[in-house]
């Protein structure tokens, strides 16, 4: 039988089951379907209450088991199993480096932006994000603002951790480039953050969506345990370098970013995904196959990661849907969003049937507006009127004066027949802004208070009685239509007609 002992401070890649130990030594131990060996320090945790283990652990000197893949052989926390009836929620963890503006920013993370222009986000609930960096540790919205504390955005942070780890490789391939004359192929640091393959990858942790999510803090615990032993198994060649908790938005989740390393053929430190996991060991999905973009070692570490998180989310008591969630970079998230959204509209437009459903019902309330309305398009209509007519009368009979000056046959001399058609042209730019004035007097009086409403209750008038004789008729028609369909349906007895004319 193995023990855990055996395997202390070592990689163990066996198929037979071992169990956590509680304390420094082995006291449980389990080969196949065998129950758990009972022992003073550990309780009988019976049938039903340990999962298989089928391939991976590492071990560590004090019998912590950390699985890396398949089913881990650790005790299942008993609230667990008190579990009132849940949601089951949605675990999310999202990849990327780059979208169609090119690598992500980590501006967005750590709010280095005007957040009151965003509609998506809260600027009140902005001021309670947790920030977090390699290089300080834990920051919040209170220590940006605090002058005696040095202050570095995440765009910083990056590119002090890239000039200090990756400065070296960047200036000594540059030197072997003159040396082969190839200097086109020279780089800087600025160029490693910027390009797809050297960025940092940035990750999105995420519990539920809107409608169902964790507790900030439980994500919190979550997710800042899950990087403790990510670091514990990863950090010699993955290095986190910045993460931002997010409560102003509409699921709180994190945004982390991370690089993977490893040293060249050179003995240079440079940001390199495939090579660093080759040197944590960690496979191919498919072994016997060449490593391509469906067979890669990202996938494997990805995969461990999943399974990671999953363990972690069940000691916390969390019920998660364990289905992945295929479609790449539409996530569930996007997905709620867009519905949230698309019932939103519904329910506004919904709303406004319902009130113009209530106006329409209150026919005084429709009176008032439309007569409103009414009156004040009468009065434009008017005013407009008045104006093209007036000013059509007046010029025509300028403009044939003008014709008559200008006549050939008049004998008085061209220099003052042209004077008097100038003076004729005056006239008409006078009369056009004179009336112009006039019919804004004229809009003016009409739309006095008293006046337009004295107008108003005529035009309301009017429209009520059109619209009672209206309704009136409409409704003698559909008794008639009714009566008759109920006669047809045999509903109603036909009604009698008489056969005498008065």
């Amino acid at each position: 039988m193995l023990a855990v002992s055996d395997f202390a401070g070592r990689e163990y890649r066996g198929r037979s089951p071992l169990c956590r130990v509680q304390g420094g030594s082995a006291c449980a131990e389990c080969r196949g379907s065998e129950p758990l060996l009972r022992c003073p320090e550990v309780e009988n945790l019976g049938p039903g209450k340990v999962d298989v283990c089928v391939n991976l652990y590492w071990v560590l000197p004090d019998a912590d088991f950390r699985r890396i893949c398949g089913f881990a052989a650790l005790p299942r926390p008993r609230n667990i199993f008190r579990r009132k009836e849940e949601i089951c929620l949605k675990l999310t963890r999202h990849n990327g480096r780059s979208g169609k503006h090119g690598t992500y920013n980590p501006r967005h993370n750590d709010r280095r932006f005007d957040v009151e222009n965003s509609e998506h986000i809260d600027a009140d609930r902005a001021r309670q994000n947790i920030y977090w960096d390699c290089y300080r540790g834990f920051t919040t919205h209170e220590f940006r603002e605090n002058p005696e504390q040095p202050d570095f955005s995440f765009e910083e942070i990056e590119r002090m951790f890239y000039y200090e780890h990756y400065g070296g490789h960047v200036e000594a391939q540059n030197a072997r480039n003159e040396k082969t004359r190839h200097t086109e192929r020279n780089r800087t640091v600025e160029d490693l953050l910027k390009n797809n393959k050297t960025c940092p990858e940035e990750t999105l942790y995420q519990i539920g969506t809107m409608e169902q999510s964790v507790p900030p803090e439980t994500l919190f615990r979550i997710v800042t345990e899950f990087q403790e032993e990510f670091d514990r198994r990863f950090g010699s060649h993955v290095h986190i370098i910045d993460w931002a908790l997010h409560l102003d938005e509409a699921t709180p989740h994190i945004h982390e970013r991370h690089v993977f390393d490893c040293e060249n053929r050179y003995g240079e430190l440079c940001p390199q995904q495939e090579k660093a996991l080759e040197e944590l060991g960690v496979p191919l999905p498919k072994p016997d196959k060449p490593k391509g973009r469906n067979n890669n070692r990202k996938q494997t570490f990805d995969a461990i990661c999943r399974t990671l998180l999953f363990d972690i989310c069940r000691r916390h008591g969390l019920h998660l849907d364990q289905e992945p969630s295929y479609g790449g970079r539409d996530y569930l998230e996007k997905q709620d969003y867009i519905l949230m959204k698309q019932k939103e509209q519904l329910a506004a437009q919904e709303q406004k049937l319902e009130e113009l459903t209530l106006k329409i019902e209150d026919v005084e309330t429709l009176l008032d507006d439309v007569s409103d309305v009414a009156y004040d398009k009468a009065v434009e209509v008017v005013t407009d009127t008045v104006r093209q007519e007036t000013h059509k009368e007046d010029i025509r009979l300028i403009e044939d004066t003008k014709k008559w000056v200008l006549s050939p046959e008049r004998k008085a001399p061209k220099k003052e027949r042209d004077y008097a058609a100038a003076r004729l042209d005056g006239v008409i730019t006078k009369i056009k802004n004179a009336m112009q004035h006039a019919l804004a007097k004229i809009q003016r009086t009409l739309m006095q208070p008293e006046i337009k409403q004295a107008r108003k209750e005529q035009i309301k008038k009017k429209a009520k009685e059109s619209i009672m004789d209206k309704l009136a008729k409409g409704k003698i028609s559909a008794d008639r239509k009714n009566r008759e369909r109920w006669e047809r349906e045999g509903r109603i007895a036909p009604e009698k007609k008489n056969d005498m004319e008065l």
